[in-house]
Formats: structure tokens, sequence, C-alpha cells
């Protein structure tokens, strides 16, 4: 009996070692004495003990790599780029992803490199940018031809990260600041051009209001100054009194309204009653002798016109 219990715990060793578990979205290689013999998905099975042996387990869900190349654009700026390329083993290929493939990373990265390093160079640095979804095509079409023999489906390749070198970086962005200050600057320049013009127009309909006021205020002097000529000859006096007598009772209202004003500069000369007197007789005679002029030429004019007639 004593012999027996070795027997029996190594009988129990070898029976839980028959029964194996293989998890879900999980393929496992069985291999019988070095030689594959079959596949076998998720689930509880069982191996024939010492004679069967798990050679493998291989992933069915999706994997990602990323792979980091670093290489030169056409105008002769070195770049790094991030490769992220999705894949999975094909359910019907687990044999080929398994056996043929020893090292499918090293392999798909040998792919990323040859592809990006032939494509960047055509390119300059601003294309990279821009034209980074063909990249990631040309990458994904090399790399599905490639692997698809070998059990591997590329599902996507994307360019996650492009790096120029640091001087690059500092330059592209000394640019940016230049032309948005340049941009600032035009904005600012037209704002300020905006602002003078307006400020034009509003000197220039305040003028235009003021002349009108002016206007106005002459026309109601003139109205005025008429209705008080109409009254003096009324009275007996002619025009050219009533006008000279006028101008002299505005120069005395000046005066009136120069004196009221304490803090006034002004001096009006000159300014004796014995001016006034004169101004009025000054007045009053070249009335005169300009109605005279005007009625010698028309007369003049008219005696033109009957010659001309003749």
């Amino acid at each position: 009996m004593i012999f027996l219990i070795p027997i029996f715990f190594f009988g129990i060793i070898i029976l839980f070692s028959s029964f194996f578990v293989v998890k879900q979205q999980t393929a496992v290689t069985i291999e019988r004495f070095g030689k594959f013999h079959s596949i076998r998905n998720s689930g509880l099975h069982l191996k024939i003990p010492l004679v069967d042996k798990i050679a493998g387990r291989l992933s069915l869900k999706i994997q990602q790599l990323d792979v980091i190349v670093e290489t030169k654009t056409l105008d002769d700026v070195f770049v790094k780029l991030k490769i992220s390329v999705q894949f999975l083993v094909l359910k019907n290929k687990i044999y080929e992803a398994f056996y043929q493939l020893e090292y499918p990373h090293e392999q798909i990265t040998s792919y990323v490199f040859d592809v990006v390093r032939a494509e960047v160079p055509k390119m300059k640095l601003d294309d990279v940018f821009v034209k980074k979804d063909d990249i990631a095509i040309a990458v994904k079409e090399e790399l599905q031809d490639a692997m698809l023999d070998y059990g591997y489906d590329i599902i996507k390749t994307l360019v996650t990260d492009i790096d120029p070198d640091a001087q690059v970086k500092a330059a592209m962005n000394r640019i940016n600041a230049s032309e948005r200050e340049k941009i600032a600057a035009q904005f600012e320049g037209d704002a300020a051009r905006i602002l003078i013009v307006e400020k034009a127009k509003a000197e220039a309909e305040s003028k235009r209001l003021q002349g009108q006021g002016i206007a106005d205020q002459r026309r109601e002097i003139a109205r005025g100054l008429e209705e008080s000529v109409e009254v003096l000859n009324k009275v007996g006096i002619n025009s050219q009194e009533a006008s000279a007598l006028i101008v002299v009772t505005q120069h005395y209202d000046t005066l009136q309204s120069i004196g009221e004003e304490t803090n006034s500069n002004l001096i009006l000369l000159p300014n004796s009653p014995q001016a006034g007197s004169d101004m009025l007789n000054n007045m009053v005679a070249s009335f005169t002798a300009s109605n005279q002029i005007g009625e010698a030429m028309k007369r003049q004019r008219e005696e033109q016109d009957g010659k001309n007639n003749k």
C-alpha cells in the first residue's frame, strides 16, 4: 500500500495534465511527438499525456504594433514618424501564422521601415503632414500583400505622429507666428483706416451741418434786415440811409456785447462817437456812388444794345 500511494498521486497528476482550457479568442497548437497534430479553439480540451504537447498559443484579437521610423524628406529635413499597425491572425491560417513566422513583429517592422523610407523622401516636410494618409495606405497595401500568406491580416495602418527635428519645429513655429503677426497687422491697419474714414465722414457731415446752420442764420439775418428796411422806408428814410443806420446800430450793439464780457481782450478801433458818424456818412456816400455807377453802366449798356440792333 505504501508503494501504491506515489503511483496514485502520479496517476492523478497525469489525469489532470490531460485536460487544458483554451481562452476565448485564443488558438492552441498541439504537437504529437514533436509533429503538428491539431489546433484547438476556446473551451475545455483533452490531450494524451506525455504524447501530446501544447506547442504554443496565438491570440486571435486585433493587435497593434507601433513602429517609429526616422527618415529624410525631399527638402533634407529629418523627421520621425510613428506608424501604428493593427493586425490579427486569420482563423483559417493559424498553422501558417505559428510555423512560418518566428518573429512576426520584427517582420512587420521591417516592411514598415522599407515602405516609409521609400515614400517619405519623395515628399517635402509640409506634404508629409498633408499626405500622411497616403503614407498609411502605402504601408497597409505593402503589408497586406506580404503578410497575408503568413496568416496575418492587416486591419489598418495609421500615421499617429510626425516629429521633425527640434530646430525645424522651432523654425516652423517662428514662421507661423510671423504669419499671424502679419495678419494681425493687416487687421489693425484696416481698422485704423476704417476709423480714419469714418472720422472724416463724421467731420464732413459736421461741417455740412455747420454750414447749413450758418446759411440759415444768415438767411434769417437778411430777412430781418429786409423787414427793418421796409419799416424805415415807411417813415420816410430811403433804402441807403436805412442800410447805413442798421449797420451803425449793429456796430453799437457789438460794442455793448463786448462791454458785457469782463474777461474780453478784444479792442475795436475806431470807437469814438465821431467815428460812428463818419461811418454812417461814408456808407451813405458809398451807397449813393454805387447807385450812380450802376445807373451809368445801365445807360451805357442800353446805348450799346441800340447800336447793335441798328
